[in-house]
């Protein structure tokens, strides 16, 4: 590996502690190096916050060394004033004359921009060393901006026979487990990274699901529930104070509508996911978990509008039940995860 590239390894390493705070931000870590020695290293923490070159700098005890110095970052530097001053700006005044970028940020108000001023100024500006890597750093970012759309993982469990639910659920409103603890947690893990978690009527009847972070620590995503003629009950656990809800239905609430709830009204026909996206990308919300059924799930895989999909297999059989739904991907990953077995794809 070079130089180059195992600074910039340190610098996404850094960037993933911003997992789930730096919304509507990207995740971005910064080190800088003299004589081949890290003397400063930071990360972005949260929006409206010091950005990981301010970070990196402020680390760095003798000042005299920034301009003998190299600064690596994985993202292009800002050239723009937003709730913190330009970083490409800050760079240029401390005198730090070597730039090593992981990659250009795509969004409008930079693309470009902090590595032409940096340039201009007079600094050595080397771009995409681990570039690829850089850019799936910030996936959701990226896909917001570009696409307009959240980032979105599908994620279902599944049992050896490929079921996701019995043939009934014994009359309870209650989830029929098919993963075990570790991997209860991880799911925790993922909703303290994302935005949003959506689900299907049937689901939020038949399991009444609460959606929240219990296993892990972190911001509560914003719950997302389809609803088209209203029968989720009012005393389902979605609708309760712990997290916002928005829900998506044909038909207006008049009467009783829970504070944290936000009723959103749609024509449920073939264009309903593309809605729902546009609605979810109008209030920032950059990254998606669909965890319904396998019609809910079904639905985003017709239209293609995925990205993701993380798929457990648990050590059950239902003999006969709701399969699992239908698509094809490429495998990107498989890992145990205690007695399941945790499989990836990506949507190329």
């Amino acid at each position: 590996m070079s130089v180059h590239k195992k600074y910039m390894q340190r610098c996404i390493q850094l960037a993933k502690n911003g997992l789930g705070t730096t919304y509507p931000n990207p995740l971005v870590g910064s080190v800088i190096v003299y004589q081949d020695r890290i003397i400063g290293e930071g990360w972005h923490y949260q929006a409206g916050t010091a950005h990981a070159e301010v970070n990196a700098i402020n680390a760095v005890e003798d000042k005299a060394l920034l301009s003998k110095s190299t600064i690596y970052v994985s993202l292009e530097p800002c050239s723009h004033y937003g709730k913190t001053p330009p970083c490409s700006d800050l760079i240029i005044a401390k005198g730090i004359k070597r730039v090593v970028i992981g990659t250009i940020d795509s969004f409008a108000e930079v693309s470009g921009r902090g590595i032409q001023k940096l340039i201009q100024a007079g600094c050595d500006v080397i771009v995409g060393v681990l570039e690829e890597e850089c850019k799936q750093l910030n996936k959701r970012f990226f896909t917001f901006h570009n696409k307009e759309r959240p980032y979105i993982i599908l994620k279902w469990a599944k049992t050896r026979d490929n079921f996701i639910a019995p043939a009934n659920n014994r009359g309870e409103r209650a989830p029929v487990w098919i993963t075990e603890a570790p991997a209860k947690q991880l799911v925790h893990q993922w909703r303290a990274e994302e935005q949003a978690i959506l689900i299907g009527t049937q689901t939020a009847i038949k399991d009444n699901p609460k959606l929240t972070l219990r296993n892990w620590q972190g911001q509560q995503p914003t719950r997302i529930i389809l609803d088209r003629s209203n029968k989720v009950p009012e005393n389902s656990h979605i609708f309760d104070t712990n997290a916002a809800t928005i829900c998506f239905t044909e038909k207006s609430i008049k009467n009783n509508k829970p504070t944290n709830t936000e009723y959103i009204i749609v024509p449920f026909t073939q264009d309903l996911i593309p809605t729902i996206c546009k609605a979810l990308y109008e209030r920032g919300i950059q990254s998606l978990i669909v965890e319904g059924g396998t019609k809910t799930l079904q639905s985003f895989i017709d239209l293609n509008m995925w990205d993701e999909a993380r798929v457990f297999t648990g050590d059950k059989y239902f003999k006969n039940g709701n399969p699992e739904p239908k698509f094809k991907a490429t495998k990107h990953s498989q890992v145990q995860i205690g007695n399941d077995l945790l499989t990836t794809y990506q949507n190329d």
